[in-house]
């Protein structure tokens, strides 16, 4: 007979393993206490919405990142194709001439390069069986290229309805907020899907999942190109936060987005893990990043202070994960 302990271990372990983001949560709140701490008025109203205004792009490249690593996959050209979504929007609303046709226009384009960008490296990845963090590296350096190519220098700004409405509040709400809602709503719709459940499978085991009659070839491709939606989704949210186009202003982001995936609680090795974990990854980067700030480190230290808090986040989630799975 199974005795109460060992009941209770199994009941903590299911209930992690169904959420995952939970030792993410646990982060968080340690953050946002610390933040609290180093700088009281950082846990007003307005600095959350300030910290969620300036991070929500890395939460949806984040969400994006978690599509492909889910099935065993990475791709290390997100912050490329959102840098190149974010010049064509900008350079096609200045030559559609700034009018709100324009910018809907633009904007629809925008997503419609960053599918296609997906696309394109699930073909690369799939089709031509190259290793997916090669092929990535390398499709990111022409993204990177084609952005360049497109907007060789940072400016151009965007019309002020854009920005303005990035940064405004529609019934005394700020506009991120509403933005927030929507990604929460997309990922709850998606994890309820089939798709997800197959993409889950496909990770965990890529030849079982062949010869159960999963369309291994077409579900990974899928994959690649939602996270070109959704980093082309973030390159949005980088325009109405900078209101001006940068041909590399994703470069750093790629490896936030990774980060943030396994500080939500999903495995690199694919077959588990949480979107909504993912984008309480990225909200613990940027609670990092703040708190260095607050701290008063130099900054010619700030980078290395930031590397070493995000590995001791690392860390911490990985041996509560362990602790809990024994």
């Amino acid at each position: 007979m199974m005795t109460l302990p060992m009941q209770t271990s199994f009941t903590q372990r299911s209930i992690f393993e169904r959420f995952p983001f939970i030792p993410a949560l646990g982060i968080l709140a340690v953050l946002l206490i610390l933040n609290g701490l180093a700088e009281p008025n950082s846990l007003s109203f307005r600095a959350i919405t300030g910290l969620t205004k300036t991070y929500l792009a890395l939460m949806f490249l984040a969400v994006a990142q978690s599509f492909v690593v889910f099935s065993s996959d990475i791709d290390l050209s997100v912050g490329a194709i959102l840098s190149l979504v974010n010049v064509s929007v900008v350079v096609m609303i200045d030559q559609l001439g700034g009018g709100p046709a324009a910018v809907l226009f633009a904007c629809f384009a925008g997503i419609l390069v960053g599918v296609l960008c997906g696309i394109f490296n699930g073909i690369v990845v799939v089709a031509l069986r190259l290793q997916p963090i090669v092929a990535t590296f390398a499709t990111g350096i022409l993204f990177t290229g084609i952005a360049l190519w497109v907007l060789p220098v940072a400016g151009m700004p965007v019309p002020q309805s854009f920005w303005r409405t990035y940064g405004g509040r529609i019934l005394d709400i700020p506009f991120v907020f509403y933005v927030v809602a929507l990604l929460g709503l997309l990922i709850w719709l998606a994890v309820r899907t089939r798709f997800i459940i197959q993409l889950m499978a496909v990770g965990d085991n890529r030849l079982a999942a062949y010869q159960s009659g999963l369309p291994v070839t077409r579900i990974r491709i899928m994959a690649f190109a939602i996270c070109g939606l959704f980093s082309a989704v973030a390159a949005l949210c980088i325009i109405g936060d900078t209101a001006s186009g940068d041909p590399v202003v994703g470069n750093a982001m790629t490896l936030y987005s990774v980060a943030a995936v396994v500080l939500g609680g999903t495995a690199l090795s694919g077959g588990s893990g949480s979107m909504l974990g993912s984008a309480i990854g990225a909200l613990i980067i940027g609670l990092i990043n703040s708190f260095v700030f607050f701290v008063g480190v130099s900054s010619e230290w700030q980078n290395f202070a930031q590397g070493i808090a995000v590995l001791l986040a690392l860390m911490a989630g990985v041996l509560v994960t362990r602790r809990i799975s024994k």
